[in-house]
């Protein structure tokens, strides 16, 4: 039962990731990159999302318990 959740969380993580960095380069973003100097808080939670998601993903994946 660990592999199939794994590969869903693994799965969803890069999904995440992917569309934190496509936030990152929206018109809404840039502009915050030009006034504070950071991307807007939604991307940042998206990439920071997705990688967790994706590392659990892998750890449960690949270093599943036999």
């Amino acid at each position: 039962m660990d592999k199939p959740l794994g590969l869903a969380l693994l799965v969803v993580g890069i999904v995440l990731i992917v569309w934190g960095v496509s936030a990152s380069h929206s018109v809404s973003s840039q502009f915050s990159q030009f006034f504070t100097g950071s991307p807007t808080d939604k991307s940042i939670w998206l990439i920071i999302g997705g990688a967790l998601c994706a590392v659990v993903g892998l750890f449960s994946t690949f270093l599943s318990r036999r």
